[in-house]
């Protein structure tokens, strides 16, 4: 199970969630993972027991280089990341991330140890079009193409 914070939180509201996924009873079947912001990686992972993991919420395809404001998955892991989340919808569509992007992305992810949740689905207007299928396709493939 994950839960994405997106772009919210600061370290108090980020410390009462981390207390309270704590204090909480978990079902040691099921993996928890929370997806925050790359600015407080360090920090979630500073109050959460190794059992709970965290991810990155985006990750570039390549080890390092002239590529301002993006994040490399080894810095990720540096931070105490594990996860990483990759071809979010919102990154999709505001950022114009394509399935070939993301694919290489995931192929980065995981060469350099990371687990990812990689996304895949359709938009309201594909599914309401009768894409769905087509689209999910289309993504998944880019995935298997290269993985």
């Amino acid at each position: 199970a994950s839960g994405n914070w997106k772009m919210n939180g600061d370290k108090n509201s980020i410390n009462l969630i981390c207390r309270n996924l704590v204090a909480g009873p978990l079902d040691p079947n099921t993996e928890v993972v929370v997806g925050c912001p790359a600015v407080y990686i360090e920090y979630a992972r500073s109050l959460l027991p190794q059992e709970i993991g965290v991810a990155g919420q985006n990750a570039y395809k390549v080890p390092s280089g002239a590529f301002t404001g993006e994040l490399s998955p080894a810095m990720l892991k540096d931070v105490g990341a594990t996860w990483v989340i990759l071809g979010h919808s919102e990154r999709r569509q505001i950022f114009g991330e394509t399935d070939e992007l993301i694919a290489q992305k995931v192929v980065h992810a995981l060469e350099q140890g990371l687990k990812v949740i990689a996304c895949i689905g359709e938009t309201l207007q594909e599914r309401e079009a009768g894409q769905t299928e087509a689209v999910v396709f289309r993504q998944m493939k880019a995935f298997a193409d290269v993985v």
